[in-house]
């Protein structure tokens, strides 16, 4: 690893090469920034452009820095790494200006590992792109490829009741690996997240490595959970050790281990479709594999150095910074309903008295340049310039004063960003989908918003419906977390005749709220995507009129089984005849071509 210059006085602008790493602990600015990366990247984009370089050679390092390709030809995505979500103001800004100048769509992604994507981005364009982000702090440095991905958390870490902060150590953790030889060339890519306590917000258990912070004896420790994965072959992750310190670097040094493990198990990196750590972890066994790690840290490697993660700790005195009591607050004139249901839907107390959280509801996670300078504004008003993502494609506003709640909801919704229900039945989770990515299968977004338009209109107001969390993915991949939908769907198609139709596979009953985690039970039923929206009303009623008094809808899953969700949908999954009263059917939602898989090589292992 390259040394740190938190000690040093700067040399040179931030990224230079006399000073190639600096670390400012304010949010967003937590990997280091490399200039002479991106003059390699401008190097060798510019010879694969003219041809003097071959794609499979220049691929590697293009997704090494964050640069993906698209199904549509001569297009990339870029992806922005915001470990645990956090982001500022300033950077914002920056993605409005990325949006704007660059998409053709003039937005910007949530995704379900809180990073900010774009799409569409011709190769000499990504070569700006990366410039204007890093401008801004941040970085896509292995944001891609067979890496340690981006490093997910609790977006209401530090603010929520916890046994401590583990932000400074989530820092840390990215601060090491990131550009460490030790995984630079995984078999697959590795994903890692962080959580505040017990109720496991970042979803630990379907991680490669998780860690949930611990005490004993008032030492501050970790437990570290590893083989964990969603995907076509979906695992529950174990605990590797219940506790494991981390103010002396231990839990740097066992994460190494893991990492190293996983580096040499070549007989993994024959199938790129079976590399992941979850299936080394499945075909030995926790207790062997840990056995492993052991035996691994007995390694010279092990001693040769100082794991002490104090210079690399995130600490950032948000409370600090927060807002101060606004002078003349704004308070509903008259009806506050909406505002009352906004509250109650978005809203959540900080454990600092007087302070709360806002969970924004971003629409399948997707937003605008106004809406990206809208919410810098606010966040310099209300924030103090602290938000962060959700691993559901929401924001997270932190620090905002109970007296300014009103007014941050009006700012919201001149945005048209101020909807209740944050992670509820109407805030559907949705991967891009046949949008942008190459193994997409259907029309995932199109779904998505078909279905949040259906659900809509439903008028829902039960509280215990309001509880459904729904989301879908284009493929049977796990990128829009199908496997964790209260009702989960994953792209498919059917044929009738010699002619393809969009198609779904259902799940129902997946969980991961209060720390408990089950995917979900597949429903026996196929369906075109264009009856899905109906299946969804359906099975929500059958749920509202069969349940008992006080069940919530996994419980109700558990009861009756998947059968009667089968059986209410059997209809909508026959087979359509081919004729102009049909010809819906035969095409995709937000297509207007017949629908045709199309289906090319993802990039994520190569």
């Amino acid at each position: 690893m390259e040394p740190t210059a938190l000690d040093q006085k700067p040399k040179g602008r931030r990224g230079s090469l006399t000073n190639p790493e600096v670390y400012e602990n304010v949010p967003g600015h937590v990997i280091p920034i490399i200039e002479r990366e991106f003059d390699d990247f401008d190097t060798r984009a510019a010879k694969f452009m003219r041809g003097e370089e071959a794609e499979d050679q220049f691929i590697g390092f293009r997704l090494k820095q964050g640069v993906y390709g698209q199904r549509q030809p001569d297009v990339q995505m870029i992806r922005v790494k915001l470990p645990f979500g956090g982001v500022t103001p300033e950077q914002m800004e920056a993605f409005a200006d990325v949006a704007e100048q660059f998409t053709p769509l003039q937005k910007g992604h949530i995704t379900t590992r809180q990073n900010f994507q774009f799409h569409h981005i011709p190769l000499d364009d990504a070569r700006k792109v990366i410039r204007m982000i890093s401008d801004s702090g941040l970085s896509t440095r292995e944001a891609c490829g067979n890496t340690v991905r981006n490093v997910t958390g609790d977006p209401w870490s530090g603010v929520t009741d916890e046994l401590y902060d583990i932000t400074p150590y989530a820092g840390a953790f990215v601060r090491y690996f990131v550009r460490n030889e030790v995984c630079q060339l995984l078999p697959r890519k590795f994903k890692v997240a962080f959580t505040s306590n017990d109720e496991d917000r970042a979803i630990t258990l379907i991680h490669d490595l998780g860690f949930l912070p611990r005490l004993r004896d008032g030492v501050k420790g970790v437990e570290m959970r590893t083989g964990g994965g969603t995907s076509i072959m979906a695992r529950v992750g174990s605990t590797l050790f219940d506790f494991v310190e981390v103010d002396n670097g231990d839990y740097l040094k066992v994460s190494e281990a893991v990492l190293r493990i996983f580096d040499r198990q070549d007989d993994l990196r024959a199938n790129r479709q079976r590399a992941r750590i979850k299936f080394l972890i499945d075909r030995v066994g926790i207790d062997a594999f840990r056995e492993m790690v052991e035996e691994e840290l007995e390694g010279d490697w092990a001693d040769e150095r100082d794991f002490t993660p104090d210079p690399l700790l995130f600490v950032d005195d948000e409370e600090a910074n927060a807002p101060s009591v606004p002078v003349a607050p704004g308070s509903p004139n008259g009806d506050g309903r909406d505002f009352d249901r906004f509250v109650a839907g978005n809203v959540v107390p900080q454990r600092q008295k007087g302070f709360s959280t806002v969970q924004v509801k971003v629409t399948r996670g997707d937003l605008s340049p106004e809406q990206f300078r809208g919410l810098a504004r606010l966040m310099r008003d209300h924030t103090g310039g602290y938000a962060r993502t959700s691993i559901h494609q929401n924001i997270v506003l932190r620090w905002v004063r109970d007296e300014s709640l009103y007014d941050v909801w009006q700012r919201l919704r001149e945005l048209d960003l101020g909807d209740p229900g944050a992670h509820e039945v109407t805030d559907v989770t949705s991967c891009p989908g046949t949008d942008s990515c190459k193994l997409g299968i259907t029309s995932s977004m199109g779904l998505s918003e078909a279905i949040q338009e259906r659900v809509e209109a439903m008028g829902i107001d039960d509280p215990l419906t309001r509880q459904i969390h729904i989301k879908m993915s284009g493929c049977p991949n796990g990128c829009g977390q199908h496997h964790l939908g209260t009702i989960g769907f994953y792209g498919a198609s059917m044929k009738v005749g010699d002619r393809q139709v969009p198609a779904y596979i259902a799940h129902v009953g997946g969980r991961y709220e209060g720390g408990e985690l089950a995917y979900g039970e597949r429903v026996k039923v196929r369906l075109p995507a264009k009856r899905v929206p109906e299946a969804v009303e359906r099975w929500i009623r059958l749920y509202e009129a069969e349940r008992e008094d006080g069940e919530p809808f996994n419980a109700f899953v558990d009861r009756v089984g998947t059968v009667p969700f089968a059986e209410s949908a059997k209809e909508l999954s026959l087979p359509v005849e081919f004729n102009l009263d049909n010809l819906q059917h035969f095409i995709d939602w937000n297509r207007t071509d017949p629908y045709r898989v199309e289906r090319g090589e993802g990039e994520c292992a190569v």
